[in-house]
């Protein structure tokens, strides 16, 4: 009888933190999905470099330094120590044969940033930087 109400007990509690955690796991997957819509853009080029190029002019313009810059893996880390620590990693990876996608991944002393903001600042920037290079503007 003991081990019964042990293994029924036992049950119960597994069933318990299964219901929990996939709650917990739907959740973080909403969330997750929704600061990945921040932090990434898809533009319609095939020109890796260019964007590489725009990404580097984006960040210095909205008072970054350039820390480290590496075309081969199509990444880009920069601080901004304004009042603050923010440091931003943009990588640009083609999508197909026409195509780039443009991730940014923005810490606040360690931290990541979650909010929208600095994300929604810099693709606007970088979107500005990229029309007016296809204009031939510089």
């Amino acid at each position: 009888m003991y081990r019964l109400l042990i293994a029924i007990l036992t049950s119960v509690l597994v069933a318990a933190c299964q219901i929990d955690s996939r709650q917990q796991v739907l959740a973080t997957g909403a969330t997750q999905v929704q600061l990945r819509q921040y932090q990434a853009r898809q533009f319609e080029t095939p020109d890796r470099e260019r964007v590489l190029r725009a990404v580097i002019a984006t960040l210095q313009d909205l008072g970054f330094v350039i820390d480290k810059a590496d075309a081969v893996l199509g990444t880009v880390s920069a601080t901004k120590l304004e009042r603050y620590a923010l440091r931003m990693t943009v990588t640009v990876t083609p999508r197909g044969t026409d195509r780039v996608v443009v991730r940014a991944n923005a810490q606040y002393n360690l931290e990541a940033v979650e909010e929208p903001q600095p994300y929604q600042q810099f693709f606007a920037a970088l979107e500005k930087s990229l029309f007016l290079a296809s204009q031939g503007v510089d």
